[in-house]
């Protein structure tokens, strides 16, 4: 797995790249939880993921359960067919807000 953290408008995005498995899970969580305790709105971009597991989509659901503690915008952009398949396959394409790309969500603002 890759990660490249950018901002754009409001949000910290956190772009993964390659397979969010059991191995590089915990470092996509850390990121996630790291930003979301720092008070910023996060995006994680999901373009280039390849394969994610059980492990990376509850990373996703810790990022989703504290930005809505804190009061913060948490949301998937540009999900990969083969993210958007487990996704959808845990029902979970009906709760995380999911978005066709930041500038479209910053456009619809």
């Amino acid at each position: 797995m890759e990660s490249n953290v950018s901002t754009e408008g409001p949000f910290t995005v956190i772009a993964l790249a390659g397979e969010v498995d059991l191995y590089y899970s915990p470092k996509a969580r850390e990121q996630i939880l790291s930003y979301l305790n720092k008070q910023k709105n996060v995006l994680v971009d999901l373009s280039k993921v390849a394969y994610i597991d059980s492990s990376g989509v509850a990373s996703l659901v810790e990022g989703y359960q504290l930005a809505r503690s804190k009061k913060l915008q948490f949301g998937l952009v540009g999900v990969s067919q083969p993210a958007l398949q487990v996704l959808q396959l845990a029902r979970l394409d009906k709760v995380f807000p999911i978005h066709g790309s930041v500038a479209e969500l910053i456009d619809n603002k």
